[in-house]
């Protein structure tokens, strides 16, 4: 059986953890019945997660791939699929599929370099694999650079992880802030973009983004003005992914489909697309 036939064919997935990040992102651990992973992946990689007579819906896979017990998966509620599976259960089972996509160049780009993660809200979920990946093969990658952003305290996913492990780690510098001050935040407070261009990072960064529409434009901005190149800057549009094997049409941007040619872009490709995205 080749590779395109084998991330078509759903493979019985187990629910066996869910963790509360935010009132409205939990993430899900999967295994296989048998308690293993499902497949291998990369970092930017999906899956499709189906519920038998709800729905099916694309996911990026928020687990690194360096961990070869269970996957991952840090969903918000927004709709019917993400609706049913907060509702759900340790124990539910679910099918799952893939992976789609083409990964973040962990290999062929990031090695050796200094890296800029930049993320606003549930944004961090893609990013976590590659966060976590490069945290495996830490002698791989150069200084690491960790900015996040959300509406309140509350509402920064993986919280947990990223005071006890994150924070750490030599090497590794995680920028915090919330968008309005708060009683309990004795942090940065201002909005993902502004922050960035305060902290006034060395152009010699390769940069990783992921986030609202709205705070990808405007990072993009203040990244120019410091000095960055588009060349340098990766992003991923999962959300724009449907049946993840390029017949259904729906996440086609001009002459590129995400789900075969992303989601992980390069920022001076997408100038060559129309202004949809």
């Amino acid at each position: 059986m080749n590779n395109r036939s084998e991330v078509l064919i759903p493979k019985v997935g187990v629910i066996t953890d869910i963790r509360i990040d935010t009132p409205d992102v939990k993430t899900f651990r999967v295994v296989t019945p048998d308690g293993k992973k499902a497949f291998d992946h990369m970092p930017g990689q999906c899956a499709m997660l189906s519920i038998p007579a709800v729905g099916e819906a694309m996911f990026s896979i928020t687990s690194s791939p360096t961990n070869t017990e269970y996957m991952e998966f840090s969903i918000k509620k927004c709709g019917c699929v993400t609706e049913w599976l907060h509702q759900a259960q340790v124990g539910q089972q679910i099918t799952i599929r893939g992976p789609y996509g083409k990964p973040f160049p962990v290999k062929e780009v990031f090695e050796g370099k200094d890296l800029l993660f930049v993320a606003g809200g549930i944004g961090l979920a893609p990013l976590r694999s590659v966060i976590n990946y490069c945290r495996h093969y830490r002698d791989k990658y150069g200084k690491i650079d960790i900015v996040y952003g959300s509406r309140s305290k509350e509402d920064l996913v993986d919280y947990a992880e990223i005071i006890t492990e994150w924070m750490e780690e030599d090497g590794i510098n995680v920028h915090l802030t919330i968008d309005r001050e708060q009683e309990c935040w004795d942090g940065h407070v201002g909005f993902v973009p502004n922050y960035v261009k305060e902290l006034n990072f060395d152009t010699n960064k390769t940069v990783i983004i992921c986030g609202p529409p709205i705070m990808i434009k405007f990072t993009l901005e203040g990244l120019m003005s410091l000095g960055y190149d588009k060349t340098q800057v990766y992003t991923t549009m999962e959300l724009r992914m449907k049946c993840g094997v390029g017949k259904c049409g729906r996440c086609n941007i001009g002459s590129k489909y995400v789900c075969k040619d992303g989601p992980v872009f390069r920022c001076d490709e997408l100038e060559l697309l129309p202004s949809e995205y």
